[in-house]
């Protein structure tokens, strides 16, 4: 499922109009946006949590000349599914 559909699923479960469907998933996602780039999680309860993960800096190998290089330090977005997402699956 891409946005477009997801939008117009949104739209047809909600009874709204594609426009409105389409402004409240962009304003879902800017939200958890946001919040994770403060370093908060996001929880949904029955659905899951959004969370920011850190990755440690780490040696590795440039696959093309096989030099050793350093990779960085960084940090992802990360989800774990709740109970109620998982029991549905």
């Amino acid at each position: 499922m891409n946005k477009s559909e997801l939008i117009e699923a949104i739209a047809q479960e909600a009874d709204l109009s594609k426009a409105s469907a389409a402004k409240a998933l962009d304003g879902m996602i800017s939200a958890v946006t946001r919040t994770l780039k403060s370093g908060d999680t996001v929880t949904l309860v029955g659905f899951g949590t959004f969370y920011v993960g850190e990755r440690a800096a780490r040696a590795g190998r440039n696959p093309k000349t096989g030099e050793p290089l350093e990779i960085k330090a960084a940090k992802t977005p990360k989800f774990r599914a709740g109970k109620a997402l998982k029991d549905a699956l």
